[in-house]
């Protein structure tokens, strides 16, 4: 039977902590719904002159993207507090150099997108998603809502082409290399085996 370390792991390879995973599943999570959701709206308005559900799907992206914001900023907490595994040992240099940057870039665009969200919808005005009153950052200009809601979309695109290249990095290290990327932050990490 082969050696296991204290997270499951094969004896020698570093996993990310359950914390550490659990942040990231539920990023993932989060995600995966308000990614779909941010395209679809927007179309779905322009298409239909904000028919309904347009305002409904409006305010579930607006409260989606502060509870991301919150747990991006617990996670990177989290992150600067109990540092990360050290790289896997298949990696090669470029690859590391790569993938700091991009999971960097990744943690910015996850705090900057919901900010500048938040910063456009300020300037457009008072809201209250689903009757929620929320603080603005700004005062009402119509101009500057305009520019930030570009900013976001542009913002929100980078991050998706980042995401991309995260996703499939790591799927061509599981089913390609077939090295241990991927399984460090399974949410059974190393256990798959």
């Amino acid at each position: 039977m082969e050696d296991r370390n204290v997270r499951g792991a094969p004896a020698g390879e570093a996993t990310y902590s359950t914390v550490a995973r659990r942040f990231h599943w539920w990023t993932f999570a989060l995600l995966a719904v308000q990614i779909p959701v941010g395209l679809f709206m927007v179309r779905y308005g322009a298409a239909t002159n904000f028919a309904e559900p347009t305002g409904k799907l409006y305010d579930g992206h607006k409260i989606l993207g502060l509870v991301i914001l919150l747990l991006v900023v617990a996670r990177l907490i989290y992150r600067l507090a109990h540092g990360a595994p050290p790289d896997e040992p298949t990696l090669q240099p470029w690859e590391k150099v790569v993938s700091h940057i991009t999971h960097w870039a990744i943690y910015a665009l996850l705090i900057t997108v919901p900010l500048i969200g938040w910063l456009a919808i300020s300037y457009y005005g008072p809201f209250a998603p689903f009757g929620i009153k929320l603080p603005s950052l700004a005062a009402q200009d119509d101009a500057r809502a305009t520019q930030m809601f570009f900013a976001h979309m542009v913002a929100a695109y980078v991050l998706i082409v980042l995401l991309a290249m995260h996703v499939g990095a790591a799927l061509q290290h599981y089913l390609i290399k077939k090295d241990g990327v991927l399984r460090r932050m399974l949410v059974r990490a190393g256990r798959l085996g």
